[in-house]
C-alpha cells in the first residue's frame, strides 16, 4: 500500500512518496516518487499549465536537480521524478543497485507512478528520460501508445557504443554470462571522466547529492542488467513507434580517451553521440535531434551556456510544436 508524502532530502518545496512494488529474492522493493511543489500563480497562468512531465534517470544515478523541476513548475507544469528500484531513494540495503533481468520490469514502477499522480480529463503526459531512463521509457512509449503527449530524451543511450556490429557480437557473450552468473561483477567502465568533469563546470550541488547514491565511478555492472540493455538496443535497432513527437537532446561531440582531457567539460564522455543520433532516427515519425555544443552526457548538468540552450530547445519544441494547438 502506498503511504504518505513525505518530505525530501532536496529540502523545500519537495516531497517524496514510496512505490511498493513487492519483493523478489533480496528482499522487498520499492520506486521512489519525487514531487516538486508548484507555483499556484504559474499553475493557473503558465503555457503548460495542462501538462504533467515524468522524469526518469539513468544508470548509477537518482533525481537530485531541483533546477530541472523549476525550469518545469516555471511553465505551469507540475513535475514529478521518479527513482527507479534499487537507485537512490529506492535502494535498501541487500541490494544489488540497479538490478534488473528485463527493462520492461519498470513498467511496474512507472505504472505506480502515474497512479500516484492525480490526473483528470484534459492533462497532457511529457516523459523526460536521462541515458538508460531514455531508453527505458522509449520502450515503454512503444508499448503504451497514446499514454504520453510527448518524449524527450536527454541522451538517451539508444545504442552500445561499439556500434550496432559491436554490440551484435557481444551480446550472445553477455547473455550467456546472464544466464549461469546474472550477478556476476564485470569489469569497470566508468573511470571517473563523467563525474569529474561535471565538477569542472560546478554542476554538482551540496544540498540533496549523495554520492553513495551515484558514486564518481558508478555501480558494479552485471551480466544480467546488460543483457537487458543490450535486448533493449536491439529493439531500437528494429524500429519502434512511440506514439508521440520525440525530442533528442544531445552533444555536439564525444570525448571517449582513455585519459582525461579538457574536451570532457564540453562533451558527451559516456555515449557516441553520432550513434544515438542515427539510432534515434528509428523512434517513430516525428523525432527533432537537437545537438546542443559544450553539453555533457547529462545536457542539464552542463556549462550554463548549454545547459541554457538545452532549456531553450525545450521551449520551442514543447510551445511551437510539440504541444502547440493541442
Amino acid at each position: 500500500m502506498t503511504g504518505e508524502w513525505e518530505p525530501d532530502i532536496l529540502g523545500e518545496g519537495f516531497e517524496q512518496l514510496t512505490l511498493p512494488l513487492g519483493e523478489d529474492e533480496e528482499g522487498p522493493v520499492v520506486a521512489t516518487l519525487v514531487r516538486s511543489i508548484p507555483n499556484p500563480v504559474r499553475m493557473l497562468a503558465g503555457p503548460l499549465r495542462e501538462v504533467d512531465v515524468l522524469s526518469v534517470h539513468g544508470w548509477s544515478d537518482y533525481f537530485f536537480q531541483p533546477a530541472q523541476a523549476r525550469f518545469w513548475t516555471g511553465l505551469g507544469a507540475r513535475f514529478y521524478a521518479l527513482d527507479l528500484r534499487k537507485y537512490g531513494r529506492s535502494l535498501r540495503a541487500g541490494q544489488t543497485p540497479g538490478y534488473i533481468t528485463r527493462l520492461r520490469e519498470y513498467d511496474a514502477d512507472i505504472a505506480a507512478a502515474l497512479r500516484a499522480i492525480p490526473r483528470r480529463r484534459g492533462r497532457r503526459l511529457v516523459l523526460l528520460g536521462h541515458s538508460t531512463g531514455g531508453l527505458t521509457l522509449t520502450l515503454w512509449a512503444n508499448r503504451h501508445r497514446g499514454r504520453a503527449a510527448a518524449l524527450i530524451l536527454n541522451s538517451p543511450w539508444l545504442e552500445l557504443q561499439l556500434g550496432a556490429v559491436g554490440r551484435q557480437a557481444l551480446a550472445p557473450l553477455v547473455q550467456a554470462r546472464a544466464r549461469w552468473d546474472p550477478r556476476g561483477v564485470q569489469a569497470s567502465v566508468d573511470l571517473g571522466f563523467y563525474t569529474r568533469a561535471q565538477r569542472e563546470v560546478g554542476a554538482l550541488p551540496v544540498d540533496g547529492y549523495r554520492e553513495d547514491w551515484r558514486p564518481e565511478f558508478g555501480f558494479a555492472t552485471n551480466p544480467a542488467w546488460l543483457a537487458a540493455v543490450l535486448d533493449g538496443h536491439r529493439r531500437i535497432a528494429t524500429g519502434v513507434d512511440t506514439g508521440c513527437p520525440v525530442l533528442v537532446l544531445l552533444s555536439a561531440r564525444s570525448a571517449m580517451q582513455l585519459t582525461w582531457t579538457e574536451s570532457m567539460a564540453s562533451s558527451d564522455s559516456v555515449l557516441v553521440v553520432d550513434e544515438i543520433a542515427r539510432a534515434s532516427t528509428r523512434l517513430g515519425r516525428d523525432v527533432t535531434i537537437a545537438r546542443i555544443d559544450g553539453a555533457l552526457h547529462d545536457v542539464f548538468l552542463s556549462r550554463p551556456e548549454a545547459r541554457d540552450a538545452a532549456y531553450r530547445a525545450i521551449d520551442r519544441w514543447l510551445l511551437r510544436g510539440a504541444l502547440a494547438g493541442e
